[in-house]
């Protein structure tokens, strides 16, 4: 169960990576929900993001990039749950090192679809690295890719 405190941390990220990063922005990312719990990550189909002309499927970047996003999100809140009696500076200083080491990407099926979801859990969340697994799912539940991430948490 998330705690007031870790709650709070966690909109404030969420904050963050949903209104301050440009990128984010151009691509219409959204976070639906963030909790120690998992995150959830959705990015609607526009013109801007087709990489098959002829096909009309997402870009295969932009798959990536919505798992990359999971991915950071996943990893942070697997440290704000590591039951660690983090401070907010602490948090925020961590939070300004938070960055991907590797990523890996399995792309399943064409990206076809109105809306994208990004799913997340930790695999092993560590004080320094934590690793996680991500998914991607049209708003049929059809799988269209899933990925591995190592990110830098401290």
């Amino acid at each position: 169960m998330t705690t007031p405190m870790q709650a709070e941390i966690l909109k404030r990220v969420a904050d963050v990576f949903d209104k301050h990063v440009p990128f984010h922005n151009l691509l219409g990312l959204e976070i639906k929900r963030y909790d120690i719990n998992g995150v959830e990550v959705v990015v609607n189909m526009k013109p801007e993001l087709i990489g098959n002309i002829h096909q009309q499927i997402l870009h295969g970047g932009v798959t990536a990039t919505i798992l990359d996003v999971v991915g950071g999100l996943t990893a942070f809140a697997g440290l704000v749950a590591s039951g660690e009696d983090w401070s907010i500076e602490e948090l925020q200083q961590r939070l300004q090192t938070l960055g991907t080491i590797d990523m890996r990407v399995d792309y399943l099926r064409p990206g076809r679809g109105v809306t994208f979801t990004g799913t997340g859990s930790v695999i092993r969340a560590g004080n320094r690295v934590s690793v996680c697994r991500m998914e991607l799912h049209n708003e049929q539940g059809t799988h269209i890719a899933f990925g591995t991430g190592t990110y830098m948490v401290g």
